[in-house]
């Protein structure tokens, strides 16, 4: 079988400042095509029309990746050596832990790569080319360069292409550009420089046809297409390691350097003591495991797969666990601006009447909610017409069934339509006799129609244009002298606030076959209308949480800089236009240097008519800031800054590009999502912290113990088996239950971790050896008291201990549910599984007391209930302590907080 040859990268041409016989020579085509011969050598020379796809791993690959782990690997070496000494119960014990929580974790990512599908997926659709002097239909795949593609209203654009000839050309290229106003193409090249939305005579891989028809040359096809290039940029890009990964790292030499030290220590003074070489070795792997939190990979995994849970319900889809607790770790999120925190449907939203007068439109998006708010009847009759004239001068169309709206054309287009459903506009009466489409180089469309056996002509599109064709404007319903001045300043201030002005104008017409432009003329203007991409409802509360969670919002997009302020402002991401960079000024600045750039960045927080690379270049100096980076976006211009980002977050109805890319998808494209997932991920990472600190402490205070009584010539206190036992009984459930607990009600009010924090810290060291501590001297002196004092046996001494331990350890767990709320302002009703974990854990302790088989088998003997409720009543000590020192810190916090 023949191998499919690797498309060839070529140096790049700057088609777009050259002529059309310069593209048809450079890639020896002409106007009639290339012949079938022709065509499928070139594919033989440089390889289909498609993208380069990744291939998938295997379960056992994943399987393999979740085994390396440090915590992990120090467990497989304590189940070897629990092998090796002939226990194999401990060392089965050991592997079903390891195995559990790797598979639930190679589950959890092979799940998550099915979401993730082919870059190459986007472009497989059908074109019509030139070949043979005939138009046919090939695969977008078998596309070559020179091939001419004949293209209109609806098709998908298959490969980079310049443009012949075209009429009414307009295209959606969002998903390269991020700007939301729909491409206006001509055949005219443009000069050198010019970003990629202003290449008016090119039209771009991934793009969709919005109106009009065009005849183009494909000139770059494959990985050289622009789209090609960003799927480059994304194989050089470095993954980033999540913050939890980083700090289980640490975690895990800090643990293990412990643990080595603890396991000399028993084996020299077990040795001093002339103890059976075997039962040294017994009892230090045993301590070992006692020591080492063998239960924290588990719990850490069901505590990230809970909160990837509870996200899914609020339509976020986690692609990677560890990507739940990366974005509560986030401390700056770069959103792109168009269907992320707008709706990225352009609203009529304010008219302005040739007087100054002013009014506003209610309502968003492509739907009849809303209405005029206007009360005064003179110039409601104008406004009406302004409605009536901009859906007759209209190609789009907008239909309702039942409650839903179904759109396609130009997004102004739709907006007009809507703003006539809004003022109830009736269009029968009118009968349309010529229409000229907009074209760019017009800067207008319009429309000659019939009325009452009257003929008029109404024209939509810039000022400049519209006025060239009036001479009078309306006032309260007479026609007046046009007023030039003051209708440019309204332009003005409506462009300033961020608006996309139409200007509109009517007028009678004589009646006649053919309409040319010259028989526009002596129109009255009407008015103009202010069109804008409304903030999502929920974008501004979302984006103030942010703020009060320590966490800074950019907004990146590829719109016009006074459009990005605007938004920007109304949702308090800027409040100055000093705060708005174009891409010009990034490029500018990054040709600085990176300090200078890097200052430069962080005194903006709104960049608009950036390209993709300018967007890669703003987080990697966010990063070189020590800013851990979410980037959401929802186009193919998004995906190396999504890739490059900590944490890349793409929008569900977005590009598969950005979805293959991200770390989660945001099914709903509501930023607000983000929020929620903030919080889950924090919350992900608090329990991990409660699981942390409660094993941690139970560990020390079962080493404390041994070792004590080891030192104190008391004897061996806890069998092997009793030691592991006590593990499952006390760790096993609670820690996993721990996984489950709701977020704090203040979690959203602390600042970002820092990333360099050791999950280990200073606080978590304090609350384990004194927690830790206080239960391992009670359990001691207990031991003390049994074997000195009342001269138990030894099986009665150990039974009596172990039942001591599993109470203070569960009495513990309760205080570990908050590192510094009381257990009294604690909900203890939202988590019935932790109930019944320490209901369970004490009951199967007794259970293992009181029926004989059972304590055979751990070697313990029963304990008369009166006993059993003394040690009960003993170990509530545990709630007295830690109540006092969570005290201790809340005063401190407070302290620390009122000196700021």
């Amino acid at each position: 079988m023949r191998k499919k040859k690797k498309d060839v990268q070529r140096p790049k041409t700057k088609w777009y400042t050259n002529s059309i016989d310069f593209a048809f020579e450079k890639t020896k085509s002409t106007s009639a095509g290339l012949t079938t011969a022709q065509a499928e050598a070139r594919l033989k020379q440089n390889g289909e029309n498609t993208l380069p796809q990744k291939k998938p791993k295997s379960f056992f690959v994943m399987l393999f990746h979740e085994l390396i782990n440090p915590i992990v690997l120090i467990l497989l070496v304590a189940m070897a050596f629990s092998f090796i000494v002939g226990e194999l119960l401990d060392g089965f014990v050991i592997l079903g832990i390891v195995m559990i929580d790797a598979i639930i974790g190679a589950i959890q990512a092979k799940r998550a790569e099915r979401v993730a599908t082919s870059l190459s997926n986007m472009i497989k659709v059908k074109a019509k080319v030139l070949r043979d002097g005939k138009k046919i239909e090939v695969e977008s795949n078998k596309l070559v360069v020179g091939d001419i593609v004949f293209l209109e209203s609806g098709d998908k654009i298959s490969a980079d292409m310049r443009i012949i000839e075209c009429s009414n050309f307009t295209v959606d290229e969002a998903l390269l550009t991020g700007e939301s106003i729909n491409a206006t193409k001509d055949v005219d090249s443009v000069k050198e420089g010019a970003s990629l939305g202003d290449r008016t005579c090119m039209v771009f891989s991934g793009s969709s046809v919005i109106t009009g028809r065009a005849k183009c040359v494909v000139v770059e096809t494959g990985l050289n297409t622009e789209i090609g290039n960003i799927a480059t940029n994304l194989n050089t890009v470095k993954d980033e390691k999540s913050p939890l990964n980083i700090r289980i790292a640490k975690f895990s030499k800090q643990i293990s350097i412990a643990i080595v030290a603890i396991a000399v220590i028993i084996f020299v003074i077990m040795l001093i003591q002339q103890n059976p070489l075997k039962d040294i070795f017994l009892v230090v792997i045993a301590l070992a495991v006692s020591a080492m939190p063998e239960g924290l990979p588990l719990a850490v995994t069901m505590a990230l797969t809970i909160a990837s849970n509870r996200m899914g319900k609020n339509n976020v889809v986690v692609k990677h666990l560890n990507a739940v607790e990366s974005l509560g770790s986030c401390t700056v999120i770069a959103t792109d601006k168009t269907g992320t925190l707008t709706l990225n449907e352009q609203t009529a939203k304010i008219v302005n009447l040739p007087d100054g007068a002013e009014f506003k439109i209610s309502g968003s998006g492509y739907n009849d909610k809303g209405k005029l708010e206007c009360k005064e009847p003179k110039y409601k009759e104008d406004i009406y017409q302004m409605a009536v004239m901009g859906v007759l001068n209209n190609e789009s169309q907008l239909t309702k069934n039942e409650d839903k709206f179904t759109y396609f054309g130009d997004s102004i287009d739709i907006a007009f339509k809507v703003f006539g459903l809004k003022m109830r506009v009736k269009t029968e009466e009118y009968n349309i006799v010529k229409q000229i489409p907009y074209e760019s180089e017009n800067k207008y469309s319009a429309v000659f129609f019939e009325e009452n056996d009257k003929r008029f002509c109404t024209v939509k599109g810039s000022l400049e244009k519209v006025l060239e064709f009036s001479t009078k404007m309306r006032v309260g319903g007479k026609d007046v002298a046009l007023n030039r001045e003051e209708i440019e300043k309204q332009n003005e201030s409506l462009a300033k606030r961020g608006y996309r002005v139409i200007a509109l104008a009517v007028g009678k017409t004589t009646k006649k076959q053919n309409y040319e432009e010259s028989d526009i003329k002596n129109l009255t203007f009407i008015g103009l209308v202010g069109f804008i991409d409304p903030v999502r409802p929920e974008s501004k509360t979302a984006i103030e949480d942010c703020h009060k969670a320590g966490i800074k919002v950019i907004m990146i997009t590829g719109d016009h800089p006074l459009t990005a302020f605007s938004i920007a402002q109304d949702i308090n991401i800027a409040d100055k236009m000093e705060q708005v960079a174009t891409g010009k000024d990034v490029e500018a600045s990054f040709a600085l240097g990176e300090i200078e750039f890097d200052k430069f960045v962080k005194e903006k927080t709104v960049f608009s008519r950036v390209t993709p690379t300018d967007k890669l270049h703003i987080v990697e100096s966010l990063k070189r800031q020590g800013e851990f980076v979410a980037v959401t976006g929802d186009g193919v211009n998004d995906s190396p800054a999504i890739k490059s980002a900590h944490i890349g977050i793409a929008m569900g109805s977005g590009t598969d590009v950005s979805k293959e890319t991200a770390d989660m998808i945001i099914l709903d494209d509501n930023f607000n999502s983000i929020v929620r997932g903030v919080k889950e991920g924090r919350c992900a990472y608090s329990n991990i912290r409660k699981i942390t600190y409660f094993l941690l402490s139970c560990s020390i205070a079962e080493v404390l113990f041994f070792v004590l009584a080891m030192v104190c010539g008391a004897g061996t206190p806890l069998l092997p088996i009793q030691l592991l036992w006590l593990n499952v009984v006390t760790d096993g459930f609670q820690d996993m239950s721990l996984s489950l607990e709701k977020p704090e009600p203040n979690i959203m009010s602390d600042k970002p971790r820092s990333t360099k924090e050791s999950l280990f810290t200073k606080s978590m060291v304090a609350q384990c050896l004194v927690m830790g501590g206080v239960i391992g001297l009670i359990v001691f002196g207990a031991w003390m008291i049994f074997t000195r004092v009342l001269n138990l046996d030894i099986v009665t001494a150990r039974s009596l201990v172990m039942a001591l331990m599993v109470f203070m350890q569960n009495a513990h767990a309760i205080n570990c549910k908050s590192e510094k709320r009381s257990i009294f302002k604690m909900s203890h009703k939202s988590n019935w599984f932790f109930a019944v974990s320490i209901l369970g854990s004490i009951g199967l302790q007794i259970l293992f007391m009181e029926v004989s088989a059972l304590s055979q088998l751990l070697e313990l003997a029963t304990v008369p209930y009166t006993t059993l409720l003394i040690l009960l009543a003993v170990s509530l000590f545990v709630f007295v302590v830690c109540e006092l020192y969570k005290l201790i810190i809340r005063a401190k916090d407070k302290r620390v907080f009122s000196k700021r």
